[in-house]
Parts: structure tokens; C-alpha cells; sequence
């Protein structure tokens, strides 16, 4: 999305070696996500049958050995930060706070997935300025990126409340608390609603990045789709059922959102290039 918006417009192998970084960042940080996650939950998930067995919860891996592999992926989180421009680090170390804490959450409040959305998001944001475009002189991309980033968190509500299902019994005696739990008896209700403000913000980041047909027709009109065929055929009370739509809508609403973006991208690049081609006219 950020990349038509840069100036000029992001190449091709810009975009491409971009979104390599990111998706790098993204496995290193997951995974120091859930080395936080096990920490913090090291006396929880023993009483829940999906984790009793993390290697944390059955003593197979001492706390300080895992703080040490921590410090490992954080440090190699952070050397991939130093790979992007310097105003990437502004906005990409505050996140920090937000993946240490986010796992305490689910003690405190019935919606720790809304905390979840906010940290997994993250790079809906740090996607603009990666490719040059400050964000606080350029009013349309940060309305782009706040709409993107509130998306993404609408997004992290849905398929984590599934995913939430597979525990809900456990939670209850654990005293463990979710989106699942707080809308036990109108879960469907709650997920296609989620999934309207997810499209909606979609399409208004869309607009505000001057996205075309392409991005409209191809991401907000395929995502509402998968979305609406997730929340219509998933069994809530079938926990592989639950596991099934929780991995493979995710990844098939994504891959439809990210090939609009790429199909609304190449085009946009296509028309500057043949604008820029194009001899001029005489008089």
C-alpha cells in the first residue's frame, strides 16, 4: 500500500526487498512474541490441554535459558530494524512495550485480543516510512496507515477469537479470560461485525492511498468474502474444526488482501511509467 505512495514510486525490487525485510521481522518477532508469551504463561498452560506441553510449561526448558534465547531473537530483531531508515527505529522500538505486555492481558480484561491486534499490527505502520514517507508531513498516508493498522487489529479480533474457541473450556477453569468467553452466546454476531469494521477500515485506507479498482474489487470485495464464508462454515464448538479456518482463513483472507495490493501496485507503477514515456505533445 505504501509503496505507489512513495515519491517517487517505489520500484518493483524496492517493494519486493521490502517485504522480504518485513516478512523476516515478522518470523523473528513472532517468535520472540511467544518466548514472552511462554514466560509469562509458564504456570497457565499447564492447566490448558493445548499447552500443557510447551516446553516452558513441562520443565523442558529452564526460564533462564529461554530469557537467554529472548535476548537472542531481540537482538536479532533489532539488527534487522538497523536495515531500514533511521525513522523506522522511532516507530519500531515503542512495539517493544506492547510485545512484553501484551501476553498479561488475558488476567485483567475479556478482550485480550484487542491487545494482541494492536502488537500484531505494528508493521502496518512501519510499512511507510521503510519506503520514505514520513508519515507526520503527509496527511494521507498517515490516515492510510492508522486506517490499515486499525484493519489489521479488526483483523486479529476475528481469527484470534476463533482461535480462542479451542480453549474456552480450559480458560474457564484456568480463570483465563478471552473475546471467546465474553461472547460465548453470540459469537457469529460478534465475528461478522468484526469482519465489516475490518473491510470497511480496509477500504478507507484504500481511498486515503488512492488505491484503484484493482485494490477494491480484489482485496476489500475477496477479503469480505473469505471473511463472510469463514464466519458462516466455521464450528465454533469443534476444536479442529476451529484450528482448521483459524490457519487457513487467515492465510487465504491475507493472500487475497496482499494480491489486490500487488495487482493495484504494478498497475499504478504501469500507468506512471507510460505517463512518463509518453513524447510530448506539440502545439
Amino acid at each position: 500500500m505504501a509503496a505507489p505512495m512513495a515519491t517517487p514510486m517505489a520500484t518493483p525490487l524496492e517493494a519486493l526487498s521490502t517485504t522480504a525485510l518485513f516478512f523476516t521481522g515478522a518470523l523473528i518477532m513472532r517468535g520472540a512474541g511467544c518466548t514472552i508469551n511462554d514466560l509469562w504463561d509458564r504456570n497457565l498452560d499447564p492447566h490448558v490441554e493445548r499447552t500443557r506441553f510447551r516446553p516452558i510449561a513441562r520443565r523442558a526448558i529452564s526460564v533462564d535459558n529461554a530469557i537467554m534465547y529472548l535476548g537472542g531473537q531481540l537482538l536479532l530483531g533489532l539488527a534487522l530494524l538497523l536495515q531500514f531508515p533511521t525513522p523506522c527505529l522511532y516507530y519500531g522500538i515503542p512495539s517493544l512495550l506492547l510485545v512484553a505486555t501484551y501476553p498479561l492481558a488475558k488476567r485483567v480484561t475479556n478482550y485480550p485480543q484487542f491487545v494482541l491486534g494492536l502488537t500484531f499490527s505494528w508493521g502496518a505502520i512501519m510499512g511507510f516510512p521503510a519506503l520514505g514517507i514520513d508519515l507526520l508531513s503527509n496527511p494521507a498516508a498517515f490516515a492510510a496507515a492508522g486506517a490499515l493498522y486499525s484493519s489489521c487489529v479488526a483483523w486479529t479480533l476475528n481469527y484470534d477469537m476463533i482461535y480462542a474457541y479451542m480453549d474456552i473450556k480450559d480458560d474457564v477453569n484456568a480463570g483465563i479470560k478471552s473475546i471467546a468467553r465474553a461472547h460465548e452466546h453470540n459469537a457469529k454476531s460478534v465475528l461478522a461485525g468484526v469482519s465489516a469494521v475490518q473491510v470497511g477500515l480496509l477500504a478507507v485506507a484504500g481511498y486515503m492511498a488512492g488505491a484503484g479498482p484493482i485494490f477494491f474489487i480484489g482485496s476489500c470485495g475477496g477479503a469480505a468474502v473469505m471473511l463472510a464464508t469463514v464466519v458462516r462454515r466455521v464450528d465454533l464448538k469443534d476444536v479442529k474444526n476451529c484450528w482448521w479456518w483459524f490457519k487457513n482463513g487467515a492465510w487465504l483472507t491475507g493472500g487475497t488482501i496482499s494480491f489486490g495490493l500487488l495487482g493495484d501496485y504494478l498497475y499504478r507503477r504501469e500507468q506512471e511509467q507510460s505517463q512518463t514515456a509518453s513524447p510530448p505533445v506539440r502545439v
